[in-house]
């Protein structure tokens, strides 16, 4: 497989003078945000990834002031829908960065002061830093972005859903965050083949009663304590659903409490799993589905799942089981410290589009790919 390599888009100022442009705060109701945000005095900060935000302007020109506590990676598409490979790969690292999303200036062609819808993903996962959009500026006129689409998938996952290490092709390597892309995840991937728009609350190492090798430092915090939370790294605020809300929530976890070649014991890892799915549900209601996914590290874990899903009490609550034999390619489908690569993840989508159909009603399309 070959390595795949993004350009770091530097930060430039050579473009219209900053006398003809405008700010609007990032809270403007005309930008649209897709996953868990806190607003507050006109600024937007978030820091579970998959995050995404889309702004419409007519002008030549876009910028984000914005901010991040640690430092992260965010892709950026202009004029055309997410897909696996984004225009720009843009990092934050500081308390006030303009980070440049379009320039016409950049364009060897095309008509100017025209419409432009861009969008901005959060690529790296929670632990690598919460960002704050503070304003956009441009040197046109804000439009108002397009809504959510119609249909939403809620993703709750582990590394394998923050897309920990896809970009490496080598298995050996050690993960760094400029390997990691959730825009190439089985999360977008199945968002992308029904066309609808995504969330993820995931954290690597995450396990439902154990984290990956117990040495979380926030000790006894696991998917169920997390999942409640408006940020992934802060107990505090809770979090309090939008009127958009999910048509569909997966649940991928179990991998972690199965790690270092130990296991959970089955009444803690059970009480904890159905507390999650509790949560879900009075989140989004008792006829919300949701769809349990065990990973293919232990055939005990098999059993976990799905006696949660028979004895949860909740009706629209399913189970699929993710065999060993789903990837086993370790030469080309496996990215950094062991985790799956594009190639893997592409497997798990095509493995996952029945369930997503058959319980959702959405039609599965035989002539499309998932890309």
């Amino acid at each position: 497989m070959k390595r795949l390599f993004f350009p770091l888009i530097a930060i430039s100022l050579l473009t219209a003078p900053a006398a003809a442009r405008t700010s609007v705060q990032a809270s403007d109701s005309r930008i649209t945000y897709i996953g868990r945000t806190l607003q507050q005095d006109g600024s937007v900060s978030f820091d579970w990834s998959s995050t995404y935000a889309r702004i419409s302007f007519q002008g030549d020109y876009l910028a984000v002031r914005a901010s991040d506590s640690g430092k992260d990676y965010f892709n950026v598409w202009i004029d055309r829908d997410m897909s696996a490979d984004a225009d720009k790969v843009l990092s934050l690292s500081s308390r006030d960065s303009l980070l440049v999303l379009f320039d016409a200036n950049d364009l060897r062609k095309g008509r100017r002061n025209r419409p432009h819808t861009v969008i901005i993903q959060k690529r790296t996962e929670a632990q690598q830093g919460r960002a704050t959009f503070i304003g956009f500026e441009t040197d046109g006129t804000l439009l108002q972005a397009p809504a959510p689409t119609e249909r939403l998938i809620e993703f709750i996952g582990d590394s394998y859903t923050c897309g920990y290490g896809i970009e490496n092709s080598i298995s050996r390597n050690r993960y760094t965050p400029e390997t990691q892309n959730t825009s190439k995840t089985y999360c977008a991937l199945l968002a992308r083949y029904f066309d609808a728009d995504f969330i993820t609350v995931s954290h690597s190492g995450q396990g439902i009663s154990r984290n990956y090798d117990d040495s979380d430092k926030q000790a006894r915090w696991y998917m169920p304590d997390r999942y409640t939370c408006t940020f992934d790294m802060a107990r505090e605020p809770k979090w309090t659903p939008t009127d958009v809300k999910p048509d569909i929530t997966m649940i991928y976890l179990g991998q972690n409490d199965f790690s270092t070649e130990r296991m959970p014991m089955r009444d803690p890892f059970k009480r904890n799993y159905k507390r999650l799915i509790k949560e879900i549900k009075d989140y989004y209601g008792e006829d919300h589905p949701i769809l349990c996914v065990s990973t293919k590290v232990d055939k005990l874990l098999f059993d976990f799942v799905r006696e949660c899903v028979e004895e949860c009490g909740y009706s629209n609550v399913y189970y699929d089981g993710m065999f060993q034999a789903v990837h086993l390619d370790n030469d080309q489908e496996l990215g950094a410290d062991w985790h799956p690569n594009w190639k893997a993840h592409i497997k798990l989508a095509y493995a996952l589009i029945p369930y997503f159909s058959t319980i959702t009603g959405w039609e599965m399309n035989p002539g499309k790919a998932v890309e």
